[in-house]
């Protein structure tokens, strides 16, 4: 097994052949290694872009543009609209490609009008084994995933981020907002805001992994296995605000928290098609 040293110094020979680059940066702990990186390997040839979206949560894009000015990157925001895309709004398995397209053809606009040469993103090879439309938008674009260029998998990535001093090395991982809406439900402004209400109240209560998946205005509360007796000891209390927030009805999920819940239901011929 290549050691963790190994891969970080393949890392940094592959950011210093770039000599300039421009890191899509989210504030989790995959980009913020890249980021961090980056920056030692490549000074000032570094601009963290963070990009504000109506499918992730406006405190995700503030912690974003405060942690990279904390490591004293330089910082360019900017937005995209991805709920005024029909090929997104459909929310069909495609619609990941499509999100992943807007955002990367945005990412090299920007990069082409600010002259620099790549664009960075901070996929990892734990990616490669799950449903990822969005890797053939990527490869499209022509987008570099540098930490899956070094074989670095999510514990590489943790171990390094606290060597590092990241601060968010033990961050729970975020994802769109959209991945707790089933596939051929179309999303709204208004869907996004009852899960997201929903998910930041369960946080309040000190459910820090939590993910409320909707079905047709039912409520599938995803926590760690450990933490569902104590979901069920506070039904009553949850079930009532999750109403207030438009939910008809509650539930647990016995088989517990856990990242592309929605993905369980897509045929493996599906998945290959965006291998």
């Amino acid at each position: 097994m290549v050691k963790l040293q190994e891969k970080n110094e393949q890392l940094g020979k592959i950011l210093r052949d770039m000599g300039r680059v421009m890191v899509a940066f989210s504030g989790g702990v995959d980009s913020a290694v890249v980021l961090k990186r980056a920056q030692e390997e490549l000074g000032d040839d570094v601009l963290a872009v963070v990009v504000n979206s109506e499918l992730f949560r406006d405190s995700e894009f503030e912690a974003a543009v405060k942690l990279a000015k904390d490591l004293g990157v330089r910082v360019h925001t900017t937005e995209i609209k991805e709920l005024e895309q029909p090929e997104i709004v459909a929310n069909n398995p495609d619609s990941w490609y499509f999100s992943k397209k807007l955002l990367y053809t945005h990412l090299n606009k920007l990069a082409e009008e600010m002259d620099y040469p790549y664009v960075l993103d901070g996929m990892i090879k734990d990616d490669e084994e799950d449903f990822r439309p969005g890797l053939k938008a990527r490869t499209e674009e022509g987008i570099r995933s540098v930490l899956q260029e070094a074989n670095f998998y999510k514990t590489d990535v943790r171990a390094l981020a606290k060597e590092l001093d990241l601060p968010v090395w033990d961050k729970v991982a975020s994802c769109s907002l959209a991945s707790r809406i089933p596939y051929g439900t179309e999303l709204s402004a208004d869907l996004i805001d009852q899960v997201n209400k929903a998910e930041l109240y369960l946080q309040s209560l000190g459910f820090e992994k939590v993910r409320v998946r909707y079905h047709d205005n039912v409520a599938r509360i995803e926590v760690a296995p450990e933490k569902i007796t104590e979901v069920l000891f506070k039904r009553e209390e949850i079930g009532k605000q999750l109403k207030v927030f438009g939910f008809d009805y509650v539930s647990v999920d016995l088989a517990g928290y856990r990242t592309g819940s929605m993905n369980e239901v897509i045929e493996q011929e599906e998945k290959k098609a965006y291998a």
